[in-house]
């Protein structure tokens, strides 16, 4: 009888520690700003013990937001608004928060040009002759970028891209698709009036607003200039272009669609786009 106790006794110790389902308790979700603070953690070792039910468990495991923030289903988002809407500023929200990484159509062929790659040297070509790119390049431009590293481990946000419907479809016929496209709403006469007020401090490159946030310093009033394309007859143009095409671009985006009211404060506009951002998140982690 010793001998059959003191085997007992042995298997129970061995079985300590031998890897054991977790127990509920020990299982938790963090929100997306504690995984910006903590993104490399997801074993914790910990010697307390963390329920009565799994007194084994030598450690923890730690699952960040919602199955969309895993590196294996990185978060993908378009955000579309008018010119003078604040992408810009909510762009670099959305990528903090989300740890994004924030693509312009610009800032791609710029840096597909430098890099000398096959779409940024045909690229080149259009823009040395003064030429609009075509889609069929930008797409590629778009593709090569959004297969790099950090676009595919992060995941990405296309700023204002795409601009047509013929852009939307080339992205979907080249397998590219996105969680959740945002677009912000803002009255004509709103933009117009962010577009008009507007000056760039030609010293620092940093942009002002003469009714909104106007520098302090004299000095800087004094040399701030005008872009030539910041009037109105100008704005109303470009308006225009992007009213010819925005309402297919967003029928292409029906499903995964959210408007945000971009007329108000930006702190406001940000949280709702993280809550329109965040139900989409997580509709697509329970489909």
């Amino acid at each position: 009888m010793r001998t059959f106790f003191l085997a007992l006794l042995l298997c129970q110790s061995a079985f300590a520690f031998l890897p054991r389902p977790l127990d509920r308790a020990t299982i938790r979700t963090v929100s997306n700003d504690e995984k910006l603070q903590h993104r490399d953690q997801f074993w914790t070792p910990t010697t307390t013990f963390t329920t009565a039910q799994s007194p084994c468990v030598l450690g923890r495991i730690v699952l960040f937001g919602s199955g969309s923030d895993d590196s294996s289903d990185p978060v993908k988002l378009i955000i579309a608004g008018a010119p003078a809407s604040g992408k810009g500023t909510q762009c670099e929200v959305i990528k903090e928060k989300y740890g994004v990484v924030h693509l312009s159509t610009g800032d791609m062929l710029r840096a597909a040009v430098a890099a000398g790659t096959e779409v940024g040297t045909l690229a080149k070509e259009y823009m040395d002759s003064g030429k609009l790119v075509p889609d069929e390049v930008i797409i590629g431009v778009v593709k090569d970028r959004l297969a790099e590293d950090d676009c595919v481990s992060k995941g990405w946000l296309l700023d204002g891209f795409p601009r047509t419907p013929a852009q939307a479809d080339a992205l979907a016929e080249a397998g590219v698709s996105a969680d959740c496209f945002v677009f912000l709403n803002v009255p004509d006469e709103v933009l117009i009036e962010r577009v008009v007020g507007r000056r760039t401090d030609p010293e620092t490159g940093k942009i002002y607003h003469m009714t909104f946030s106007p520098p302090e310093d004299e000095e800087v009033i004094a040399r701030l200039v005008q872009r030539s394309d910041d009037t109105e007859e100008k704005a109303k143009v470009r308006l225009g272009q992007f009213y010819s095409n925005v309402d297919a671009v967003k029928d292409s985006y029906a499903d995964i669609m959210a408007t945000v009211d971009g007329n108000r404060a930006p702190s406001v506009v940000s949280e709702e786009v993280f809550a329109v951002i965040d139900e989409k998140l997580a509709s697509k982690t329970t489909a």
